[in-house]
């Protein structure tokens, strides 16, 4: 059975450069994210080829993603950025000096194996015939008439059920290591009257779990890697980082 393979990218976004950048293009979120900001900065400098899902650490740690694209397509395309955007992405001129990093990531996974895992993700639910995204926690709340519940325990649950539906692994432990309300920004796909997309603060939890899973398909669970978990994956949601289980 062939895998098609998936590469991990890592990249050191200049904060400054970056921040200069985006508000050029109007894409600074009031509360702080970087999310859309670093999806259009990716866009520019990839095009249909923009890694995704991605991370965003921190700025010591910088940027990680995976990417069906080598690292031969990936260097050209970030050759080719224009020079504003190739300096708040930290792309620098050649590949692994100070700049784009690009490595091949195992497409194949033994059935049972586990692994520890970190995971940004939006414990998001769509409710109804509507569509509407809802908290995870709030719809929760509702369903068990005002009861009391557990935040994390029901985003657990949550991440619990999603893998279950996927089928490519199972969760074996989870802790809930950081949480926070966040509003994000995302254009709308309706343009105005002057044919820009307009902008709007989408409210939502910002959750990290970190714990381990057991591969239940190794195929399926190289193509969760590269599709990333839960909604809004393009915004720097998603990414499963993997390690080792420690003994």
């Amino acid at each position: 059975m062939s895998f098609e393979p998936i590469y991990m990218l890592h990249t050191q976004p200049d904060p400054q450069r970056l921040a200069t950048w985006a508000a050029r293009h109007r894409l600074l979120d009031k509360e702080g994210d970087l999310g859309y900001a670093l999806h259009a900065l990716l866009q520019a400098a990839f095009g249909e080829q923009a890694p995704q899902p991605f991370r965003y650490l921190d700025a010591e740690q910088g940027l990680l993603a995976y990417s069906r694209a080598g690292a031969a397509e990936l260097a050209q395309r970030a050759a080719l950025a224009a020079p504003d955007v190739s300096a708040a992405l930290g792309l620098g001129q050649t590949l692994h000096h100070g700049g784009l990093s690009v490595r091949p990531f195992p497409t194949q996974w033994a059935v049972g194996h586990q692994l520890g895992f970190e995971v940004r993700a939006r414990p998001i639910i769509r409710e109804g015939k509507t569509g509407r995204e809802r908290d995870a926690f709030l719809s929760a709340l509702e369903r068990a008439g005002g009861g009391e519940l557990d935040r994390s325990a029901v985003y657990v649950q949550w991440l619990r059920d999603l893998l279950a539906r996927q089928g490519a692994a199972e969760l074996v432990d989870a802790d809930l290591i950081r949480y926070q309300q966040l509003g994000v920004t995302r254009k709308s796909q309706r343009a105005g009257a002057d044919d820009a997309r307009r902008s709007q603060l989408v409210n939502g939890p910002d959750a990290v779990f970190a714990g381990r899973l057991r591969v239940l398909d190794s195929q399926a669970f190289a193509q969760l890697l590269a599709k990333g978990v839960g909604r809004h994956r393009a915004f720097g949601f998603g990414l499963l980082l993997l390690r080792p289980v420690r003994s």
